[in-house]
């Protein structure tokens, strides 16, 4: 959800957020930030983190300066997403900023709290020793007594009325959690301003397979360009910011590229799971998507099962000779007929790898 989605449901259970609403224009952003009177902070709504990194997120201190740091970022794109629609909300005095979050952690099949007393930017960074993880048991679910104990261990007096208004929040919070079905629901920064404690942020992210239980929630899918042209295609691709262009056939092969591909110190240009069974055409299209992401190299990870390796080569080889591929390919191929796929390759001047490492290491060195 966007933040402002996320913020209504926040307000809802009764979770302290700024003065705000959601403007699509800046006529509209004057408006607002007439009504707040004072200093507003102009924030960019796209489904996307580091916002303020990429200048997504604008301080004003009168609603005429409103008007143009709305214009500014309605102009602008972020990792791809572009800006249709801003949040004009209060800009809070802020003492301390905290982090807190509530996801399901798979492995150990539980509910997770994930608290720290260095929230804001550059959360990822935080050293472990000032990370909270409380597992939460989903028969007895947030108790006072463990909120307690996780504010305790944020390092925050439990008799000051911030503790106590802590507390609340991590108990309501959960409530969130399970009663929207969330995978997610975050708050970076929970900002510390006098005796208040306010959720300045909200990233609220809901399980696709409980929607059917919350038919009230609006429903968001943001894509961009070319992720949008690979979903039509029922190709699964997520635009990355390397530039090594990735294809393989299956979500955990090609996760596994990803992983290797920056253990050897490269980048990938993209997530691109092409499936099984994946056709001439489907091939020409997926290599057509990876090209658009101007990479240096790109490397075809090909274990085949379902997936047959001659079908593959005999796909490659095609798109190779009508279209041609201006950068260097490297391919491992193994699994199902795959001598045969190795020979189509050969005529085309690709000499096949047996192992992604080995492919992998190849492909970096030569988008180096």
């Amino acid at each position: 959800m966007f933040e402002y989605m996320g913020k209504e449901i926040f307000a809802e259970f009764g979770l302290p957020v700024p003065k705000g609403r959601m403007v699509s224009n800046p006529d509209e952003a004057i408006q607002v930030a007439r009504e707040i009177g004072g200093p507003v902070v102009i924030k960019s709504q796209v489904l996307s983190g580091k916002r303020g990194k990429a200048g997504g997120i604008k301080f004003v201190d009168n609603p005429e300066e409103a008007r143009a740091a709305a214009e500014e970022l309605f102009g602008m794109t972020i990792q791809g997403l572009p800006v249709n629609i801003l949040l004009v909300e209060e800009k809070l005095q802020i003492d301390q900023e905290l982090y807190l979050s509530i996801t399901i952690d798979a492995a150990a099949k539980k509910p997770v709290l994930i608290a720290s007393s260095h929230g804001g930017m550059d959360i990822e960074d935080v050293a472990e020793e000032y990370i909270i993880k409380k597992y939460i048991d989903v028969e007895l679910g947030m108790q006072g007594f463990i909120a307690n104990d996780v504010v305790r261990r944020m390092g925050i007096a439990l008799n000051t009325p911030q503790a106590k208004e802590l507390v609340k929040i991590i108990v309501t919070l959960y409530k969130v959690f399970t009663q929207k079905d969330a995978d997610l629901v975050e708050i970076n920064p929970l900002v510390i301003s006098g005796e208040k404690v306010i959720a300045a942020d909200a990233k609220v992210t809901i399980d696709d397979e409980a929607l059917y239980r919350q038919r009230d929630l609006p429903l968001v899918e943001e894509r961009t360009v070319v992720e949008q042209a690979a979903h039509e295609l029922g190709l699964s691709f997520v635009e990355l910011d390397g530039d090594i262009g990735v294809m393989a056939n299956g979500a955990g092969i090609t996760m596994g590229t990803l992983d290797t591909i920056v253990y050897y110190g490269g980048k990938p240009a993209n997530f691109l799971d092409a499936g099984g069974g994946t056709g001439e055409e489907g091939t020409a299209k997926a290599l057509e998507l990876i090209l658009s992401r101007n990479p240096k190299s790109i490397v075809i990870n090909i274990f085949g099962g379902i997936t047959r390796c001659d079908d593959v080569a005999r796909a490659f080889a095609s798109v190779k000779r009508k279209v041609g591929i201006p950068v260097p390919v490297v391919i491992r191929l193994v699994g199902t007929n795959q001598e045969a796929g190795r020979a189509i390759l050969k005529e085309v001047g690709i000499e096949a790898y047996d192992f992604m490492q080995d492919a992998i290491k190849k492909a970096v060195e030569l988008a180096k």
